[in-house]
């Protein structure tokens, strides 16, 4: 007999059945009743059960509809190849590996000169709330939303490149931009992470109870300093990163057996 409570045998049993695709994604699970009924438990364990998967982010629920499995339709980034510039590109990256996709990428933007985060102006290497450049993107694939993207821009560089300090969006991607001016990006170092979403961001990205963000910041050098820092916020639900490093020629090679 187990000796895990019965809201968790509930909960387990559930969640084995969505991992092996008894309910699927979009799917309505049983009523309440109903699966009150099939555990020989009350309605408040079998509801407490639900409740614990609705926090682990693998349902929704609706007030009058019951529970529904949660869609992930997981759009995958080649980290690796954003804003490289020797790939051939349509716009900027991100436009251009949604479209790749064969997805629709939407965005809106903001332009602010702001002090410098403690952390931003350590990888600036910027005196702390020195003046920063910042361009905030708010990123969508189809209409959902699937990220934002905070790029700070030490002071000096408006005066090498201002459409960085203008409103709206630059067209060509502002690593781009910024090599057609002479500052060229020679390398980058990226930092991930993950945890749970402010509140502002849980609004921004519509997150769900129990789904977590990905962190990924990247420090952009030329060859003598930073030239930017970019934090991006992703949905931990419906994105997955990769990168690709060294010769990759064995991963279109037929399988020996």
């Amino acid at each position: 007999m187990s000796r895990q409570p019965k809201y968790r045998q509930v909960a387990d049993a559930l969640r084995r059945e969505i991992d092996n695709g008894t309910h699927p994604p979009g799917a309505r699970l049983p009523s309440e009743s109903e699966l009150s009924e099939r555990f020989e438990a009350s309605r408040n364990t079998v509801r407490s059960g639900l409740g614990l998967l609705v926090t682990q982010g693998l349902v929704t629920s609706s007030q009058g509809l019951g529970y529904e499995v949660a869609k992930h339709e997981v759009f995958e980034l080649n980290a690796s190849r954003f804003e490289n510039l020797n790939f051939e590109q349509n716009g900027d990256a991100y436009s251009t590996d949604v479209m790749n996709a064969g997805r629709r990428p939407h965005q809106t933007f903001r332009v602010e000169i702001l002090p410098a985060p403690a952390a931003v102006a350590e990888r600036l290497k910027a005196e702390p709330e020195s003046r920063t450049v910042l361009r905030f993107c708010h990123r969508f694939v189809d209409d959902t939303p699937w990220s934002t993207q905070a790029t700070y821009y030490p002071s000096w560089l408006i005066d090498e490149a201002p459409r960085l300090a203008e409103p709206g969006d630059i067209e060509e991607g502002t690593t781009r931009y910024l090599a057609d001016r002479g500052i060229e990006q020679v390398g980058y170092f990226d930092e991930i992470s993950t945890r749970m979403p402010t509140p502002d961001e849980a609004r921004l990205l519509e997150i769900g109870a129990g789904v977590p963000v990905l962190l990924w910041m990247r420090t952009g050098y030329s060859a003598e300093r930073p030239i930017r820092c970019t934090i991006t916020t992703l949905r931990g639900d419906l994105n997955r990163m990769n990168y690709e490093i060294g010769d990759q020629s064995a991963r279109s090679k037929g399988d020996p057996r």
